[in-house]
């Protein structure tokens, strides 16, 4: 058995898999965060995408045991109880989305991206995107939904940076 210590969505947990269990079942099967999903198992559809020490991961290629000591964000570690992250408030808002399946993944790699990047280009979007299939939308509405996103983000990081005028 493996024993891993991690820290998912802000929380350290602990489990002790067998060594081939995959980050995808170390999070699906042990830890019961089934947002990410199982598609292709060989890290075309990203449909497992996760985030990883603040890089994207297909956590169907990568060993619960790589993961030992480091920081994993799934899609449950974005929302509160009371709301959305903008990403996600965007897609709703957007219907960007039609099944679901892929939604976990797309969400999360539209996170690394405005991460990374606060005004991005469509094709900037497109590429962030490239590791995402959907089968049910074209990817127009996500599109629409991160350019939405990245404004209301840059808007909240202007109003924590903006000084209090003064009385």
């Amino acid at each position: 058995m493996t024993n891993v210590t991690i820290e998912i969505n802000g929380k350290m947990r602990n489990a002790s898999v067998p060594p081939e269990t995959t980050l995808l079942e170390l999070l699906r099967d042990h830890l019961n965060l089934t947002g990410a999903k199982l598609g292709c198992d060989v890290g075309d559809c990203g449909a497992c995408t996760v985030i990883v020490d603040g890089n994207l991961v297909n956590a169907c290629l990568m060993l619960a045991g790589q993961v030992d000591g480091r920081a994993v964000l799934t899609i449950e570690g974005l929302a509160t109880r009371d709301r959305l992250h903008p990403i996600q408030k965007a897609f709703e808002d957007h219907a960007s989305l039609q099944c679901g399946f892929c939604g976990p993944g797309i969400i999360l790699s539209a996170k690394a991206l405005l991460d990374e990047n606060s005004n991005p280009t469509v094709q900037e979007i497109k590429d962030a995107l490239s590791g995402n299939l959907c089968r049910c939308t074209g990817y127009t509405k996500m599109i629409e939904a991160i350019q939405e996103a990245a404004r209301v983000l840059r808007a909240e990081t202007a109003e924590r940076t903006t000084p209090a005028p003064a009385e």
